[in-house]
């Protein structure tokens, strides 16, 4: 599993902004974000390099944030690739509550985020064949500032 940081935003505009400027004042590196929203208020959600920086930086200006474990699964970057993805988790009963990805340029496959309700996903994955990261793979093992 890794670190994702989850951001509580007041869906206000200069909101989502002053989250970014936040993190590339602390010289942290966002790698991928997904931001989901409601009437009042949103949640960004962050894998970046940095991820307990990134928390102690954010609460310091007075964001609500908090750290969840995610899955990171390597993904084949083609039509199908995520259908594979989900039905090897579907076909073991694993339900997953949110997903996002990235791709990173000039590579041949895209990194999905999944958050799961179930402790087996990256085993399920793993046995599938599927590269699952860890945090080493994708952000340095830091520490709160």
């Amino acid at each position: 599993m890794v670190e994702q940081v989850s951001v509580f935003l007041e869906n206000k505009p200069g909101h989502l902004a002053q989250m970014a400027r936040t993190l590339a004042d602390a010289d942290i590196n966002m790698r991928a974000l997904m931001v989901a929203d409601t009437q009042d208020f949103g949640v960004a959600r962050v894998i970046c390099d940095r991820p307990r920086a990134a928390k102690a930086h954010l609460e310091g200006e007075g964001f609500g944030v908090s750290i969840t474990s995610v899955v990171a699964v390597e993904m084949p970057d083609r039509p199908g690739g995520l259908a594979d993805v989900l039905e090897t988790l579907g076909a073991q009963g694993v339900n997953v509550e949110y997903a996002y990805a990235f791709v990173e340029p000039g590579a041949e496959a895209a990194v999905d985020i999944f958050k799961v309700d179930d402790d087996r996903a990256a085993a399920v994955l793993e046995a599938a064949g599927l590269r699952v990261y860890v945090p080493e793979d994708l952000y340095e093992l830091d520490s709160p500032v």
